[in-house]
């Protein structure tokens, strides 16, 4: 066994446990490291407080008069928790959180010093933004970039530190991370939604978009983690043989929590009651060492804010415990990969649930205008939505019979569909009193009966209504939520538009009285929408064949998906809906399409690394190894050893083929990420990494692994699946 792989697991088998105690309640510590409403009620004069809530609940400016009390606050809260220094914590387009500490601390001359913080220090600072990704947005030489205070989600202390969430921005006003866009369309899903939501009730005057997401993730010993390269260079896996036992039993699944994985969960759950990250459910997973957490839902911003945070600290918090979290979403093969998925509602200021079925045909009615008009906006866009979800990683997971498929569509149960049908053949034009109370009854009337007993999932579908919500399953498990959140939002607020003019124009133009409009409206988009429903095997090559005679897209990579983002359609839609313009949108695909490139490269550089500086040197030296038997063999029995050394010869050659197919698929490799380096134009370079380059990572893993189970277990170099999956 190689020196590396024998320490780790050395080191894992003699770990002492990590004993977290609960000692007080979650609803105590809920909160109490987060300058929330409660907070600030102690802390600020009647007037900053007001101020804040305006900004919060109808987005009003603060006064810079205003923005000092409430910093001066801030800060005499965090100096009364030992806060030292504070930060903008923002979401460049890396995928990650970016923060940069101040102290507190500022000299005032004469051998004396202060603690400072103002209001220009709360509400706007100017980072060094020359190494963020930009698009194309700014030049590297122009480094200005700034980040402003989002009041909208609160501050909160983590460690010696208070972070003040904020959006980051180009000196020219365009959008360089990903709270800004969503923001914005947040703001125009509000605007649409309230104004549908008023033909039902006039009280309503905000809607707000909610989420809640299931974070899966898996848990490894940080030992075993750091002898292998591949986890630690790239989040994954590149090569090893699957265990004989892996989940094939679906005994891990719902079990019980392993002792050490509790340990950390509840370390965690501490963490994130500090920090107000409401965090509810935890379970095992499919695949062993895999593992989920999901919160109570919240409004998306904030939701998005609290899952970046979230992740921060899942790592922080491993490390105290001596474990790794992974969080690429596949980070080992033959077992299920992980991912996010993205519960979506929308809630009125009068506390009712969109996408919820009321007691009464009236509220009824309102539920079926979000549901059908939700399912209509996918329908129209469902290549955006393919796009939103794009990456090299969750590539492994999208149409793997392990995820939802790379096809985008609909389920909302064999109930609901009914529903539907029925009113989908309602009578063009006026109703007549008696068809209006059938209606009503019949159709809208039934519909929380058939809710309460709708119990139908269907685990394959991308995008499924379970309920009270629609809930998201393609997002991979280490992706930003604001990524697609700011496509959903952007596509409903744009059909929810659009519905209220045909509505308005059939009450205006033809004299329909409301009810009668929006029943007609709805009952076209039913039939136009039936395309994106399906509520069969989304893993089955029949759905494949089905999906393209309706006109669906397959883009299984993400050089495919992504093309849609900026498509001549979703590039009018951004701009017309005020979510991104042309250069924020153009930007953010290059953007992503260079991070697939060179996510590629570098798994291409690793992967090569070890094929030939691990595996390859290893395989010889067993290989050595048995022609010195062999050759013992030979002295002994003479022109007989043949005989006694077949099974040794037969190994020698096997092992010598992939030893000469991995050198030869290394070398095509290379050559093949040559080439692509070449390509000037990214959209061909990332084609030609997906179509020349990926696809001989398999090959050459192949003979890798067939070496794994070929060569002596004391030689191996690599800490193997099974040492990895089933640590306690």
């Amino acid at each position: 066994m190689s020196t590396l792989r024998f320490q780790a697991l050395k080191e894992t088998l003699h770990r002492k446990p990590v004993i977290v105690t609960e000692t007080e309640r979650r609803s105590v510590l809920f909160g109490n490291n987060v300058f929330n409403q409660t907070t600030m009620l102690q802390y600020l004069t009647k007037d900053a407080y007001s101020s804040v809530m305006d900004a919060i609940e109808h987005g009003s400016k603060i006064d810079r008069k205003i923005a000092d009390q409430i910093s001066s606050a801030m800060k005499e809260w965090a100096l009364s928790k030992g806060v030292t220094h504070y930060t903008h914590w923002f979401q460049p387009l890396t995928g990650a959180t970016a923060e940069k500490h101040d102290a507190f601390f500022e000299t005032i001359g004469n051998g004396q010093a202060i603690e400072k913080f103002g209001g220009g220090q709360l509400v706007q600072q100017e980072p060094d933004a020359s190494s963020f990704p930009n698009g194309g947005i700014r030049n590297t030489f122009e480094a200005r970039g700034y980040t402003a205070w989002d009041p909208t989600s609160p501050a909160f202390i983590y460690g010696t530190t208070l972070c003040i969430p904020t959006v980051f921005v180009a000196y020219t006003g365009e959008a360089l991370d990903y709270k800004t866009p969503l923001l914005r369309a947040l703001q125009a899903v509000d605007n649409a939604a309230t104004a549908v939501a008023k033909y039902f009730d006039k009280n309503v005057k905000k809607v707000n978009a909610s989420l809640g997401w299931e974070q899966e993730y898996f848990l490894i010993d940080s030992a075993l983690a750091y002898s292998r390269p591949d986890i630690v260079m790239t989040g994954r896996t590149l090569l090893g043989h699957s265990a004989a036992k892996g989940q094939q039993l679906d005994d891990h699944y719902f079990g019980s929590i392993p002792t050490r994985a509790l340990d950390y969960m509840r370390d965690l759950e501490t963490e994130c009651m500090l920090l107000g990250i409401p965090v509810k459910t935890r379970h095992n997973e499919v695949a062993p060492n895999q593992f989920e957490l999901a919160p109570i839902f919240e409004e998306t911003n904030l939701a998005v804010d609290h899952n970046s945070l979230l992740m921060d600290v899942m790592d922080k918090v491993a490390a105290r415990h001596h474990l790794t979290v992974l969080l690429h979403e596949k980070p080992f093969a033959g077992v299920n990969g992980s991912g996010k998925h993205n519960n979506w509602s929308l809630a009125t200021n009068t506390g009712v649930n969109l996408l919820g079925p009321g007691k009464t045909p009236m509220s009824n009615l309102q539920f079926l205008t979000f549901f059908i008009n939700t399912i209509k906006a996918i329908n129209e866009n469902e290549e955006l939505m393919r796009a939103g979800i794009a990456s090299a990683s969750n590539d492994h997971r999208l149409g793997a019979n392990e995820a939802p498929p790379a096809i985008m569509s609909v389920f909302i149960g064999e109930q609901l569909t009914a529903v539907l049908k029925e009113l989908e053949g309602v009578t063009n034009g006026k109703l007549s009193p008696q068809e209006k109370t059938d209606l009503k009854l019949n159709v809208v009337g039934k519909i929380p009966e058939i809710l309460l007993d709708n119990t139908d999932r269907n685990r394959t579908s991308p995008f499924a209504f379970t309920g009270n919500k629609f809930e998201f399953r393609a997002v991979g498990s280490k992706a930003n939520c604001a990524n697609p959140m700011t496509i959903l939002n952007t596509i409903v607020a744009k059909q929810l538009v659009d519905f209220k003019k045909e509505v308005d124009a059939l009450i205006d133009k033809k004299g329909l009285k409301k009810d009668e409009a929006i029943f007609n409206v709805l009952r076209e988009y039913i039939k136009q929408s039936k395309n994106i429903l399906f509520e069969g095997n989304g893993y089955g090559e029949e759905w494949e064949k089905e999906a393209k005679k309706r006109g669906l897209s397959n883009n299984k990579t993400t050089p495919e998906a992504l093309k849609a983002k900026v498509s001549k359609k979703n590039l009018e839609l951004f701009e017309q809906m005020g979510v991104m313009n042309k250069v924020e949108a153009e930007a953010r695909y290059e953007i992503e399409v260079e991070e697939y490139v060179l996510r590629i490269q570098i798994e291409g550089r690793v992967l090569g690394d070890i094929a030939r500086n691990h595996v390859i040197p290893t395989a010889i030296r067993y290989q050595n190894m048995l022609i010195n038997n062999v050759s013992g063999l030979k002295e002994l029995y003479g022109k007989d050893f043949k005989k006694y050394a077949k099974e040794q010869m037969e190994i020698i050659e096997e092992i010598s083929g992939h030893i000469g197919k991995i050198n030869a698929k290394v070398s095509e490799m290379t050559e093949a990420r040559k080439k692509a380096n070449k390509l000037e134009d990214l959209e061909k370079k990332a084609s030609s990494y997906c179509d020349k380059v990926k696809p001989l990572f398999d090959e050459i893993r192949y003979s890798c692994d067939k070496l794994e189970l070929l060569v002596d277990d004391e030689l191996w170099p690599l800490t193997k699946y099974r040492e990895l999956l089933f640590t306690r």
